[in-house]
């Protein structure tokens, strides 16, 4: 496998814009509302061409989704477009109150989310949203993995006729979605067979497990490798497949380990079929630094993935 300095990487961010451009020519009802995050969404194109269908609040988040539920009341089929932080902390009771107990369609778009704002420290950092958004069981939380994921889950959110939250990703990734596989919420894509050890992640931590896996296998480690792009409803299936079918789970998330992908997965494994795990992911408060420097920091690189799948299966 060709490593990641090498490969060709992506902004997601651009990939919502244009689709959102492209799906607001077919359907009328697509509105965007911001919080004065119009250039930082990637969104002036969208604002020329749809000058009447974006809404910018301002430094308003509470109000933001206020407004689109509004909207989704009287029919629309609000993006909201924020920062990541902002929209899963700042406007979090809005979430809970005004779109998840009231299930109307409104997509929650969590511009660069996990630590993407590096330096800006941890106000600025997302890494508690699967968290939060977990614990509202209603809302569909998806987490695409690079452009054609970010694309399809688009596609799907518009039609799916009910709340849902999704991280656009800011960090640059490349593609690891095959361009065959279809965007099913609720299951996992295998990106690679293995009976040794299962490596679950999502986001922008897709390609890292695929490098740790071919390392592995240099290794005599045959690591299985699932992108778990849904976090909510999350795919029992799958997971229960790999705690009985491998030695052990490692997984690995952008994010804070109480109560996110990691602590989805120890639910069922518990419940179903108890096996080794390691959860990687954002212990604490980050200190300042550059979004790959908090990635190491946090033991979120090749490196320390190999490392915890080789302790695990000994």
């Amino acid at each position: 496998m060709t490593s990641l300095s090498q490969q060709e990487t992506f902004d997601c961010r651009q990939i919502f814009a244009q689709t959102l451009t492209e799906l607001a020519r077919q359907d009328e009802r697509i509105v965007i509302v911001c919080n004065d995050s119009v250039g930082s969404s990637n969104l002036n194109e969208f604002k020329k061409e749809f000058p009447d269908r974006l809404v910018n609040v301002g430094i308003a988040e509470q109000n933001m989704i206020g407004v689109a539920a509004g909207l989704a009341n009287s029919g629309f089929i609000p993006f909201v477009s924020c920062a990541g932080p902002f929209l899963s902390g700042r406007a979090l009771e809005q979430v809970k109150a005004d779109v998840a107990y009231n299930m109307y369609p409104i997509i929650l778009c969590a511009q660069s989310p996990g630590m993407s704002y590096g330096e800006l420290g941890p106000t600025h950092h997302s890494i508690e949203d699967f968290s939060w958004i977990r614990a509202l069981t209603d809302i569909t939380l998806l987490s695409p993995a690079d452009p054609k994921q970010t694309k399809d889950a688009i596609h799907w959110a518009v039609q799916a006729n009910k709340p849902v939250y999704m991280r656009i990703n800011r960090f640059k990734i490349p593609k690891t979605t095959p361009e065959t596989a279809s965007f099913e919420v609720g299951k996992a894509l295998l990106l690679k067979e293995g009976k040794d050890v299962t490596l679950i992640t999502t986001g922008i931590l897709v390609p890292r497990a695929l490098e740790a896996a071919a390392i592995l296998e240099k290794d005599g480690i045959s690591a299985r490798v699932l992108n778990m792009h849904t976090l909510n409803p999350i795919d029992k299936e799958a997971i229960i497949a790999a705690a009985s079918e491998t030695r052990g789970i490692v997984t690995m998330e952008e994010a804070i380990t109480t109560g996110g992908l990691g602590a989805a997965i120890s639910e069922v494994v518990v419940e179903n079929h108890p096996t080794k795990m390691r959860i990687l992911g954002v212990s604490h408060f980050a200190p300042t630094g550059s979004a790959s420097f908090l990635l190491d920091h946090f033991g979120l690189n090749v490196e320390n993935i190999v490392k915890s799948a080789s302790e695990l299966v000994g």
